[in-house]
């Protein structure tokens, strides 16, 4: 069997190839739809929040939770594509408990470090927590000695 000769192909199964570049890049960078999309509806739990057409389901327990994450109220006004002063009216509480939340995790992870030997973290606690310095100032010896004319 000779290998130099290469079977006859159909013009369907011929590749066809674009003269210009611009035209294989633009052919070649398309964007494809899925076969099967997957569409489905959500429906959320939430506070309504907006007039007419821009009315927006907020759910608080989101909010919450990016608020643990350290997100702005800004953040989470721009997430949920709401005005920040009606995230900051309706839902600040919500805000501040995440906030408060993640400074006390952040406090329990930090005795939990010094607790287990960290000197870096046992030092800077002391000194922020316990009010200890580097340099001790006694406030005794600062004082200015009374003066007697006797």
């Amino acid at each position: 069997m000779d290998t130099t000769q290469t079977p006859e192909t159909s013009p369907d199964e011929q590749e066809i190839v674009s003269e210009a570049p611009e035209q294989q890049e633009k052919e070649k960078w398309q964007f494809k739809p899925r076969q099967n999309p997957r569409w489905g509806t959500v429906t959320k739990e939430g506070l309504i929040v907006g007039r007419g057409n821009n009315k927006k389901v907020v759910p608080p327990d989101e909010v919450f939770f990016l608020s643990t994450l350290g997100c702005t109220m800004r953040e989470i006004a721009v997430w949920f594509g709401v005005p920040e002063e009606t995230m900051k009216y309706n839902f600040y509480e919500y805000w501040q408990k995440g906030q408060e939340q993640t400074k006390q995790r952040l406090r329990q992870a930090q005795i939990k470090l010094a607790l287990n030997g960290n000197c870096s973290m046992l030092i800077w606690l002391g000194k922020n927590m316990l009010g200890q310095s580097d340099s001790p100032v006694n406030s005794e010896s600062d004082q200015i000695l009374p003066w007697t004319d006797d």
